[in-house]
């Protein structure tokens, strides 16, 4: 027979709900993720969201397949979105900032899983995020088959959240970039950001806050807001179609330390860049945060990615043709520099 007498404590009974973890709402977010991620859906992937884990085949084209693995934030670019109310095109950071690494070491991009945590699971917000996960796995053709939602109560303000995620891509073994055949002569090659990308907003938020209600309107055409906002650039189909049709010798995706620390990471040890600044415009929005900030150019240019957002090495022979193959899948691109031996300026040379 069934009682309803209060437990001996003399308490009443507390359900997970009661402690702040609501699991109906994560079912509903996890109904609402499904079909964005059956968009996302590509050869090699045989069990995706809902599972314990994702499962996923190496497909069959790949002779000698190294599986490439890169992970990443968004960093304190959040902090605007949840000021401004702007959750749809953060996941597409997420998603660049993983897969723009991957690609790199002249992988494919093949699947993505994402971490979503919050103090209070608002379902409408993160079906917004994963919506922008969703898209951008779309646009770089990598399956989104899999992630975590954490609803941890006490953890994150309200309103607030944190994101992470990780890219798995795969290179035949003889195609690996490693930049170790980069010579003095080489061209280097820069590909234009979409803005700030997801990197220096520390300082991009410290330079609103100096600005107060001194804010420009629009900055490259685009309101405020949006210009600033702008979701990273996914580069992984215009490169890899580069890829296969030009003996590219290394790439570098232009992240956190900006030109002057990204470019080395693919340089043999005995190789600079010597880059041309006035190679490449600089977009009214980082004229702005330099102006504001008030930096010379070397800590713009290994601050933020100041309008490059990748960079192709490759032999002077191919580089017209490179560049042009990567203009016709819809890149901005510049010749914005050379290599040369190494003396005692560096690694990378900034000239006017």
């Amino acid at each position: 027979m069934s009682s309803s007498r209060p437990p001996a404590s003399g308490f009443s009974p507390l359900s997970y709900k009661d402690a702040g973890v609501d699991i109906d709402a994560g079912d509903a977010l996890v109904e609402r993720i499904k079909p964005l991620a059956k968009k996302t859906l590509r050869e090699g992937v045989l069990a995706g969201i809902g599972g314990f884990g994702a499962l996923f085949e190496v497909p069959k084209r790949y002779r000698e397949p190294v599986l490439v693995s890169g992970t990443d934030g968004v960093g304190t670019k959040l902090k605007l979105a949840f000021e401004w109310g702007m959750h749809d095109t953060v996941g597409i950071d997420l998603v660049a900032m993983s897969v723009n690494d991957v690609l790199v070491q002249g992988a494919e991009p093949l699947f993505f899983l994402d971490y979503f945590a919050c103090g209070k699971l608002d379902v409408d917000t993160a079906a917004r995020v994963v919506g922008g996960i969703a898209r951008g796995c779309e646009l770089s053709g990598c399956a989104l088959i899999g992630g975590e939602t954490a609803e941890m109560p006490g953890m994150y303000p309200a309103g607030e959240y944190d994101l992470a995620g990780f890219a798995v891509g795969a290179v035949e073994k003889s195609r690996i970039l490693t930049g170790a055949n980069v010579q003095a002569g080489d061209v280097v090659l820069g590909l234009a950001s979409s803005g700030v990308h997801s990197n220096g907003f520390s300082l991009v938020r410290q330079c609103i806050a100096r600005a107060g209600s001194q804010l420009p309107a629009m900055l490259d055409g685009q309101p405020f807001r949006q210009a600033v906002m702008a979701p990273t650039r996914l580069y992984v189909k215009s490169v890899l179609a580069a890829l296969a049709r030009h003996p590219i010798k290394a790439l570098a995706h232009i992240t956190g330390g900006g030109l002057l620390e990204n470019i080395p990471r693919v340089l043999p040890d005995d190789m600079a860049a010597h880059l041309h600044q006035g190679s490449w415009p600089q977009t009214e929005l980082f004229a702005w945060l330099q102006k504001t900030a008030g930096v010379d150019d070397y800590e713009m240019n290994r601050t933020f990615n100041n309008g490059i957002g990748m960079v192709a090495v490759i032999a002077p022979a191919h580089a017209a043709a490179t560049a042009q193959t990567l203009r016709e899948a819809g890149e901005t691109v510049f010749k914005i520099g050379t290599i040369a031996p190494r003396g005692a300026a560096g690694a990378v040379v900034l000239a006017p």
